[in-house]
């Protein structure tokens, strides 16, 4: 970063990018898109390998499934879905949201997904079995964010009304551990380190808190 310059664009997407994620690999970059697509880029060659269409509204959010050539997608319609990179095909559609599904996230494990809906829902997915694992309450306010430690054993929720809920994922529940307050708006965002021990959010009250 020492130049600070764009050394490539992008620009295949016919609306706004909501959202990105790196391969394992670190040769590819997976993008959400408001024109109801998800498209996969190869950075080494500066252009887009696959797209990825099925759903019929905005994509809002995306992940790798860990150590795979899978990606997950979180869109408006409500629903999730896992694709293949190799074929472009879907794979997998997961239904239960009764709204706009705002977070996807899987643990590092790569069996369990979780998401988080404009209504404040929290939901996790068993991949194998492609059925819902359980639910909890992150609301009434939106969930905008859902992160996995790299335990899996615990989840992140980030709210619209400036809570961040941490819940313990054990014997197929959620259980919630205890609300973190600190922020004085939405949370946006929120990122565990590596080793699971710290929390960073990010909020629209312009400040990023890092919990322990």
């Amino acid at each position: 970063f020492t130049n600070s310059r764009c050394v490539a664009s992008l620009s295949e997407h016919t609306q706004a990018v909501w959202d990105l994620a790196y391969h394992d690999m670190g040769d590819f970059v997976a993008s959400a898109s408001m024109d109801h697509s998800a498209k996969l880029w190869d950075l080494i060659a500066g252009k887009c390998k696959s797209t990825f269409r099925g759903h019929v509204d905005s994509i809002n959010s995306i992940c790798f499934q860990p150590y795979s050539n899978n990606i997950c997608t979180g869109s408006g319609d409500k629903t999730i879905s896992l694709w293949d990179c190799r074929s472009g095909l879907c794979i997998q559609s997961l239904y239960g949201h009764k709204n706009s599904i705002n977070s996807v996230a899987f643990a590092m494990t790569g069996d369990v997904i979780a998401s988080g809906d404009a209504d404040g829902i929290v939901r996790l997915w068993d991949v194998r079995m492609v059925a819902e694992i359980c639910t909890a309450p992150a609301g009434p306010h939106a969930c905008n964010a859902v992160a996995f430690d790299p335990s899996g054993r615990r989840l992140a929720a980030c709210s619209d009304d400036g809570q961040v809920r941490m819940f313990a994922f054990d014997k197929g529940e959620l259980n919630l551990v205890q609300p973190m307050l600190g922020h004085s708006d939405a949370v946006q965002c929120g990122v565990f380190d590596k080793k699971g021990k710290f929390l960073v959010t990010g909020g629209s009250d312009a400040t990023m808190r890092m919990w322990c």
